[in-house]
């Protein structure tokens, strides 16, 4: 497993040491990227390797990819290796299911190895401000640890989201407002309260977690790319995860050829980072009156807009939003044909593989792959006040 070598600013490039807990970049508040060295894990041969093992066969989580993650003792509930499941309508369609994490969402990634990193470092008390999932992941994996997890939610979150996080023993603050409400208490509260932030991109670990879906879908695609990746865009997390473990593979000569066109997919009612890319901006402006029962898309300005914007438009990708109108009617699509109950943020992802198909962005014989970034049970009064 690879030391962590440094933290380099996503902005500004400036170093930043990894042996003390940061947050953002202290010369601009740029997100931190983890850079480490990983001359021991260039090849194929270790590539091939992946799977192997006696531990491998033991957990086929994460720790299957833990040449390319931090050398620490991982706090872990089986996190990862979730399935790569083919369309019956579409045999180039395949959908990554991260419902089958811990917690019923991809959320568990990112915070595995935040609670990880955060309990390496001796850090007791951890915050997050939260639009649902990532409360509940935060909870667990704090609870695993042993740890104090300190969560800010809005109000009209998914009561699922709530249950969870009062039953992990987690500090539950219900707001009157949207997540970004949520994250200036955070913000407010912390240096007093001696709480370390784990907001998205707040803190270098939570992509680390994420960059594992990267490795996951390029392996169970037979270390091949994809032509294009749909990704529900909320905080972009995950989208800038991937996006690092594509150039980290083709670091490690794990993978070739070009790199899928990345997609950002949001809801209409809250799409700030589909408006900046229309608009030819570098960085999104706040969305007023955000509004989605896609709770997870609710984020009115991403921190990492910049990062999502970037990846789009490298990739030759877009950025599309759906009424929530369309996003159910796809959930309810996929559910009757496909066996899938997808989260509300799922369905924007299969919808807008439908839009851009009916534009003629892609044609149906490229092969894409759809992020489910949730178990739609976990939204039952949400769908059921739809379906």
């Amino acid at each position: 497993m690879p030391q962590v070598a440094f933290l380099e600013c996503s902005r500004c490039c400036l170093h930043h040491d990894a042996t003390t807990p940061q947050t953002v970049c202290t010369a601009c508040a740029g997100s931190l990227y983890v850079r480490y060295d990983l001359s021991a894990a260039t090849g194929t041969a270790v590539r091939d390797r992946i799977g192997t093992t006696e531990q491998d066969h033991r957990w086929s989580g994460m720790g299957r990819y833990r040449d390319v993650l931090p050398a620490v003792d991982p706090v872990t509930l089986g996190e990862g290796w979730t399935p790569m499941l083919p369309s019956r309508r579409n045999g180039n369609v395949w959908l990554k299911e991260e419902g089958a994490n811990p917690t019923g969402t991809f959320k568990a990634r990112g915070l595995a190895l935040a609670v990880t990193m955060a309990r390496h470092y001796g850090l007791k008390k951890l915050a997050a401000p939260t639009a649902g999932n990532a409360g509940g992941a935060l909870a667990a994996y704090a609870a695993a640890a042993g740890m104090e997890a300190h969560i800010f939610m809005p109000k009209d979150t998914p009561m699922a989201n709530q249950v969870e996080c009062r039953a992990y023993g987690a500090h539950l603050t219900l707001v009157d407002g949207l997540i970004s409400d949520c994250g200036r208490m955070v913000a407010e509260r912390s240096p007093k309260e001696g709480w370390f932030d784990v907001s998205t991109l707040k803190e270098p670990y939570r992509v680390e977690g994420k960059k594992t879906m990267g490795y996951e879908l390029v392996e169970q695609l037979g270390w091949e790319y994809p032509d294009a990746v749909f990704y529900p865009t909320g905080g972009g997390v995950g989208m800038i995860g991937m996006w690092k473990a594509f150039l980290e593979m083709e670091e490690l000569g794990w993978v070739s050829g070009r790199r899928p066109k990345m997609i950002a997919v949001q809801a209409a009612g809250c799409a700030p980072v589909v408006r900046a890319f229309q608009q030819g901006q570098a960085a999104s402006q706040m969305w007023q009156d955000a509004h989605t029962a896609a709770s997870g898309l609710r984020v009115p300005k991403p921190y990492g807009d910049y990062i999502i914007l970037d990846i789009v438009r490298q990739s030759g990708g877009t950025a599309v939003a759906l009424s929530d109108d369309t996003i159910f009617a796809s959930l309810k699509d996929w559910a009757s044909h496909e066996g899938l109950l997808l989260s509300p943020e799922g369905a924007a992802a299969t919808a807008a593989y439908d839009h851009l198909i009916r534009t003629g962005f892609l044609s149906p014989d490229e092969t894409v792959v759809l992020f489910n970034t949730g178990t739609g049970n976990k939204y039952t009064d949400v769908i059921g006040a739809r379906v």
